[in-house]
Order: structure tokens, then sequence, then C-alpha cells
């Protein structure tokens, strides 16, 4: 096993890791830097384009369009100009809230988890965001409430169930998950973290069944069983804020990892985090996870 930063340095808070299968490339964002990321392994080119706001989540669409959920809007973005085309608004009632972390399921609905304005990082006005989900249609449903910071999520391979996290809970959760109707219920514990391995941030889900989880303020990606909570591996990271993970490549087979210089002093990347917030790519663990599911628009 190996891990190696491909992109250094390129932002502040990195999210929203998302493997490209049609184009090869990498997506990422930086919310605090108000811009999407696009990365080439092939010929190591990296490009930005910034949109104005802060952006938690971006996706492709099964036309080959870009998505974002952006600030408190689901929105296409036109790559050339950094445009915004507002498809559908959440929370009018909070505008200190933004959008966090996202991902689409097997059916192309986008869902995405917004949160209440941080004074630092993770520590947010309590109970302020909510779970949302984007239907082909444009119709929004919000389908939890009262989070603190809404997070990562993951299916299981029978897409029977919806792992999900709201960070400071210290859990991943699992809910129920009706496939054909979007619906979600029997919300319960699924993985309990310890105060080590940090706060549970986003994750992917691999071909085995098991959750590969980027553990804030721990310097860490954790391997779990969902169904049994177990910790099966821990790959650790020369930066102590990992946000989350997806499986890329031509094979699937590696892990892209993202991370956030956020809180963190000048002088402590310097002298002791020179990769913070940097992009790293993990190679050799001996498994494969998905392709990354698109919106159905």
């Amino acid at each position: 096993m190996s891990v190696t930063a491909v992109v250094k340095n390129c932002g502040i808070l990195l999210e929203s890791p998302y493997w490209d299968v049609p184009s090869q490339t990498f997506y990422f964002v930086d919310i605090l830097g108000h811009t999407v990321h696009r990365y080439n392994p092939a010929n190591g080119s990296h490009e930005q384009v910034n949109v104005g706001e802060m952006v938690g989540t971006v996706i492709k669409t099964k036309s080959g369009k870009i998505m974002l959920a952006s600030k408190c809007r689901f929105a296409y973005l036109d790559w050339s100009t950094g445009a915004l085309t507002t498809v559908a608004n959440v929370d009018k009632d909070l505008p200190n809230n933004r959008f966090n972390d996202g991902k689409c399921d097997a059916k192309g609905r986008f869902w995405a988890g917004t949160m209440g304005p941080e004074s630092s990082p993770a520590v947010v006005l309590p109970k302020q965001g909510s779970l949302f989900c984007l239907h082909p249609d444009k119709s929004v449903t919000k389908h939890a409430e009262d989070l603190d910071i809404s997070n990562g999520i993951a299916w299981s391979l029978d897409n029977k169930i919806m792992y999900y996290i709201d960070s400071l809970t210290r859990m991943i959760e699992a809910f129920d998950f009706n496939l054909e109707t979007g619906e979600i219920s029997n919300r319960r514990p699924a993985v309990k973290l310890t105060d080590e391995e940090g706060l549970p941030d986003g994750m992917c889900m691999d071909t085995e069944g098991m959750l590969w989880l980027g553990c804030y303020s721990s310097s860490r990606v954790n391997r779990y069983n969902p169904i049994t909570g177990e910790k099966l591996q821990t790959v650790m990271f020369p930066v102590t804020n990992i946000t989350s993970c997806c499986f890329g490549g031509p094979n699937l087979d590696e892990l892209y990892v993202t991370c956030s210089r956020a809180g963190i002093s000048d002088e402590i990347v310097k002298n002791e985090q020179p990769l913070a917030a940097s992009i790293f790519k993990v190679t050799g663990l001996g498994v494969t996870g998905f392709a990354s599911n698109e919106f159905d628009d």
C-alpha cells in the first residue's frame, strides 16, 4: 500500500471527492475557497473554477452536466464561466445555512444535507441542518431535520440500507431505504467511533460492502464493517483533518482522499503539515469501489 499526494496545497477545505468514469477525471470542491476542481491523473492537469459561494458537493448528471449542492441551492455549473443556474432552493428561512456533503443514489436522485454557520471548524450553530433529496423531476423532499453537520452518505450493496453521518454524533447511522420510492425509515446506529478516531466525515462503499470513512481530526481513513460495526483497517495520512474519500482510477481500485487546513495556523502548516489541503491517492488496498452515481436529468 502507498499514500501519495497527487494535487498539493490546492485550497482550504477540500471535500466531495467524485470520480467521473466517462472522462476518467477526479472532481472535488473547496468549500471555503468557493471553487470546484477537476484533476486528470493521466496528464496531471488541474483546473478550477470559482462559483462565488460556498459549495458543498459536486456530481455529474446523466446528460453530462455538472451539478452542485451550493450554499442553499441545487444548481447546474457552467464550467467555462463559473455561472450557476438554480434548480431548487432549500432552507429559505435559514439564510446562513449551507450545503455540506451529498451523493446520488442508484435511481439518480441527488441527496445532500445542510448545516448551520460555523464559528470554527466543527463548531456549529446546533440543530440547524436538514437532509434533502432532489428528485429527477426537480422536486425536493426533506427527510431529516435538527441535524448539526450533515455529512457522508453511502448505500449497501443491495440498496436496502442508506448509511448516513451527522458528524457530531460520532456515529455512522443506518436507515432502511426504499430504492423505488426514495423513502428512508428506521434510523439507527451502525458504527460508533471512539474519541481517538475523531469525527466521522465523508465516506464511500467498496464492492465487498465495507465502508471507508474519512476521520476528521485524527489523520486517518478507517474501513468498517457496517453490519457488525467492526473496524477492519486504518490508513494514516501526514495531515490532521481528513474529510472524505472515493474510489477512482481505470479499475476503481485507487482511493482518492480529501483533507482540510481550515483552523490550522500557517506556522503549523509550514512546519508540521506542509501537505494540508492536498489530494491524496492510496494504492495497493486490494479492494475496488463503485463508479459514482449520476443525477438523472
